[in-house]
Parts: C-alpha cells; structure tokens; sequence
C-alpha cells in the first residue's frame, strides 16, 4: 500500500506542470491597442473586398473606399463603424454599408441598417 502510495504521489507532482500550460502565447482573449481612425477604414475596405470577391457582396463594393469612419458606444462597448455608400446598386435600401470593428479591429458585423 506504501508503495502505490507514493507511485500515485510521484505521478500527481510530475502531471500538475502540465495543468499549468506555458507562457509566450495568448487565446485571442487579451486585449489589445485600438487602432486609429485610418486604420480603422483601410481595415474595413479589407473586409469588403473580400466579401465581394466571396460573391457575399457585388463585385462594385471591391474597390470603394470608406465614406465615414467614427467611435460610436453600444450595449457592448465602443465600436469602429465604418460606413461605405454604393450609388451603382439600385436598390437604395441596400447602397449604404456598415462594418463594425472592436476598437482593436477585429471584424464584429456588417449589415445595411447601420444597428
């Protein structure tokens, strides 16, 4: 019995390390520095084209620029909303775009509501 005893001791201190992990890395939950206004939009525009060129939006939203770039507070928090207008789309309800990025600027949404 003394034995298993200390076999199971010897066994619990040499997995206990693992419990613990290693440092040098994070799980995405850290925050990070907010980035700037300009940023911000050139951010966004990234997230269009590749919407666009995914075919989740028209091939005209590729290549246009930020129209408006400003903080706005939500239930959540700050946020970057970034707003890009498309006059090449007929339907007038669906010209306007908004992209919403934590002040990190990790992509948060996007839809034509701006809520």
């Amino acid at each position: 019995m003394k034995k298993l005893s200390i076999c199971l001791l010897i066994l619990f201190s040499l997995s206990t390390p693992l419990a613990y992990g290693d440092e040098g890395h994070d799980h995405g939950n850290a925050p990070s520095e907010p980035i700037s206004k300009i940023k911000a939009g050139e951010k966004a525009a990234e997230f269009v084209k590749n919407f666009s060129k995914k075919g989740k939006l028209e091939e005209s939203w590729a290549t246009l620029q930020a129209a408006t770039v400003e903080q706005k507070t939500f239930k959540k928090g700050p946020e970057w909303v970034v707003t890009f207008n498309n006059p090449q789309v007929e339907n007038k309800d669906k010209q306007t775009l908004y992209v919403f990025l934590s002040l990190s600027g990790n992509f948060l949404g996007a839809n034509f509501s701006g809520n």
